[in-house]
């Protein structure tokens, strides 16, 4: 992709910005991006995020021993290795190829593959029951598991009546 400025060098600086709902693209060259006054804070200060993510991800030798090298986006044509030495996807359909794998590389960077962000203040007493809901549905199987009928039955029955006041509102 070429500067949008000079027209003359490969674009290297891909700026995006909202401004009223409208999404706006700049594709510079290094220099033109500079006379713009734009500049990477990471310019002079290495971080191999590639690296990082790279040495997060499974063995070298697990990739092809499990045939993850011809795993590939249909929609790019990123493949697995080539997402391994780069540490960036090349879409967002990647997301979905990927899915597994990207599971357990969260996991590992973020103690969890599930995003527990913070919840607005406003929504926090509409997600209280729902929260509880899951809560009592996951103590419901793991009680059956266990074959222990008699509290699968006292956890239903608190679930029938959280469903109940749920439905009053």
């Amino acid at each position: 992709m070429l500067c949008q400025d000079c027209h003359k060098n490969e674009a290297t600086v891909h700026l995006t910005q909202i401004i009223n709902n409208k999404k706006v693209e700049l594709n510079l060259c290094k220099s033109c991006a500079e006379k713009r006054g734009f500049h990477s804070p990471f310019e002079k200060m290495p971080f191999p995020l590639a690296q990082f993510l790279t040495g997060m991800l499974k063995e070298k030798g697990e990739i092809t021993r499990n045939g993850l090298q011809t795993l590939k986006c249909p929609n790019c044509g990123m493949t697995f290795t080539e997402f391994s030495k780069m540490g960036r996807l090349g879409c967002g359909s990647c997301y979905t190829a990927f899915r597994t794998q990207l599971k357990d590389l969260l996991r590992k960077v973020h103690g969890s593959n599930e995003h527990r962000g913070k919840t607005p203040s406003t929504t926090v007493k509409e997600l209280k029951p729902i929260r509880e809901e899951r809560k009592l549905k996951e103590q419901l199987r793991q009680a059956i598991e266990k074959e222990d009928f008699e509290t699968a039955a006292i956890i239903r029955d608190k679930l029938k009546e959280l469903m109940e006041l749920c439905e009053d509102k």
